[in-house]
């Protein structure tokens, strides 16, 4: 299994550890400290290691952050974890705060009069800590860099990963390291900078064309990067993780070094060097201001071209979705044939759902614990289940799965929300205005130039017209065999980010009621070129990776409109299409059944 079922944190630790922690505080003159999720390379998912806020405060979400000041420990959650968070830390202790809608900076300045609040440089970015530095202004308080003083206090802190790279196929990549480099190279001359500084793990795997064992479900390899201006790259990164086939694939114009050179690397630079405030940690800047050069800001080069796949790319995506989508209908069918008997668990779905998807004997791993939700559990939009949490999955309620693969052709990450039963009147409401909301985004065509925040209202009219909504985003980018979570596109009321062709995300809205149910659809989709129409005005459109079919019991098909139940019905026709010739017999009937026209 690669999947766990163990608890990673308990509310009971919390107290002492904070204790200990504002001793610590105490000791270097200081009234608070920060304690984000990120580790050095600000990735979402961190390694063991790096989990420090989880270890303070029993939190295991994968975005959030703990200001720890003399009278109040705060714990800023999104919406995606407002009800977990209650269940993970200790409440007399720590306070829930409700995040982005307070900012870090109002927030400590209400809470502290005067006094010097540290953060570690190299878990924060510059545009993170400037963000809050003003803020702060005229307040009486000052931050200032710091050891990590959680570390100061965590004895058996875990090792830092040493996983092995390995290289990263041609016919996957779809462009060699070479091409890559030369041309994100030339941008950077045309720009007048001389290098540009990586940190992110998927942007210097993509580059490269290599990936990594460091962080679990991820497959990327934690380093650091310098891309020079004429295409050559030095990358700094433990020996250990590089064996000789990596040295053999990377060409001679990729330089190794181990990490301990890294800031020496920075200080000795001469010539302007790009530097992105957004995902690059502060210390980066600071150490490179230390020596000689010039910080200029600007957007990690391999962002942007990394979000854009090429044909070869999209194409192991479109291969990968159909290999997993045979898989989980072949879940799906054995799930109906189970949940009448009335004793499954969920950690008996989650444990069942990776052996359809080994069956394939192409899974490199999952992309994410997957996300198993019965009745009152489907509302935690995270929920990981636990020996401890896990819950008999009752008669007459919804059943939400979230789940995902790493295919070394491809990563998916798919929802479907099912009846168990005979959930209700309400919960059949509920799930056809989030199909209604997936639907919309997935028919959209749009003009070039939009982003995210303009779609994203889309998948939420229907919701709204019921007084309902969700509070995450309604999807986020992905990677090709990388991060399941891809920035910058994003499907999201904030997401700036125009989309491009090639562009890969998610599309999932939902709906959650705490204590009841949670009910969440989610596809991938791939930005494209649109047929022409009318007066034949460039538009783009979204192509669906995803095939399985939506549980039809829980759809109200006379809510639906002439075009929804169109979209609806040559779906579920292609789902059969495609799926059809990879599925067991048992599983094919089911199918049949699943994809009928409404």
């Amino acid at each position: 299994m690669f999947q766990t079922f163990d608890s990673h944190a308990s509310p009971a630790q919390g107290p002492g550890r904070l204790a200990a922690l504002r001793g610590v505080l105490a000791a270097h003159g200081l009234a608070g400290f920060i304690i984000p999720r990120s580790d050095a390379h600000q990735g979402e998912y961190v390694a063991a290691r790096d989990e420090r806020l989880q270890w303070l405060t029993g939190f295991t979400g994968s975005a959030g952050f703990c200001i720890v000041l003399p009278d109040v420990a705060g714990v800023f959650i999104d919406g995606r974890y407002r009800t977990q968070v209650k269940g993970q830390v200790d409440l007399s202790h720590f306070t829930p705060v409700p995040w982005p809608e307070v900012k870090p900076g109002p927030w400590i300045a209400e809470h502290l009069s005067s006094g010097v609040v540290g953060f570690d440089p190299w878990l924060h970015t510059a545009d993170e800590i400037a963000k809050i530095e003003t803020a702060l202004e005229g307040s009486g308080v000052t931050l200032r860099p710091t050891a990590n003083l959680v570390d100061a206090i965590w004895p058996d802190q875990p090792a830092a990963p040493v996983g092995k790279a390995f290289p990263h196929p041609v016919e996957f990549a779809g462009e060699s390291s070479l091409s890559k480099r030369e041309r994100l190279g030339a941008s950077l001359a045309a720009a007048g900078q001389g290098a540009a500084v990586l940190t992110l793990p998927d942007s210097i795997c993509w580059l490269l064309n290599i990936r990594g064992a460091d962080v679990p479900k991820n497959p990327v390899l934690q380093a650091f990067a310098l891309l020079e201006a004429d295409g050559d790259v030095i990358l700094f990164v433990d020996p250990a993780k590089i064996g000789p086939d990596v040295e053999a694939h990377l060409d001679e114009g990729v330089s190794l070094l181990p990490v301990s050179e890294f800031i020496p690397a920075l200080r000795a630079t001469t010539a302007k060097v790009r530097v992105d405030k957004t995902t690059a940690p502060l210390a980066v800047a600071t150490e490179i201001r230390a020596g000689q050069a010039e910080v200029v800001w600007g957007d990690d080069p391999c962002r942007l071209p990394k979000a854009r796949k090429n044909a070869a790319e999209i194409e192991g995506m479109r291969a990968a979705h159909l290999r997993d989508g045979a898989a989980v209908v072949e879940f799906l069918c054995w799930l109906d044939d189970q949940t009448p008997k009335g004793s499954l668990t969920e950690i008996n779905v989650v444990t069942a759902l990776e052996g359809f998807r080994r069956a394939t004997n192409a899974l490199h791993d999952i992309s994410f614990d997957t996300i198993c939700g019965s009745g009152p559990n489907g509302a935690i939009m995270h929920y990981r289940v636990t020996e401890e949490s896990n819950r008999t999955i009752g008669r007459n309620e919804l059943l939400l799965v979230d789940s995902g693969a790493q295919y070394l052709d491809g990563t998916t990450d798919i929802t479907r929300t099912v009846a168990v039963g005979d959930p209700g009147e309400e919960a059949r409401q509920c799930y056809t205005r989030v199909l209604q909301g997936m639907i919309a985004i997935s028919r959209a065509r749009w003009p070039r130039g939009l982003a995210g925040r303009d779609l994203d209202p889309l998948a939420r009219a229907p919701l709204w017209m019921a007084g309902q909504d969700f509070d995450h985003g309604t999807g986020h980018g992905v990677g090709a065999f990388l991060s399941v979570h891809e920035g910058p596109q994003r499907l999201s009321r904030i997401s700036e980010v125009p989309f491009e062709p090639g562009m890969i995300l998610s599309n999932e809205p939902g709906y959650y009621r705490e204590g009841h149910f949670g009910i969440r659809l989610e596809n991938l989709i791939v930005v494209q070129e649109a047929a022409k129409l009318g007066d034949h005005r460039d538009q783009l459109a979204f192509e669906s990776l995803t095939f399985v079919p939506f549980d039809r019991r829980l759809i109200l098909s006379d809510w639906l409109s002439p075009g929804e139940r169109a979209w609806l019905n040559a779906y579920h026709a292609e789902t059969l299409a495609k799926l059809g010739p990879r599925l067991s017999p048992k599983a094919l009937v089911w199918a049949t059944t699943a994809c009928a026209v409404l």
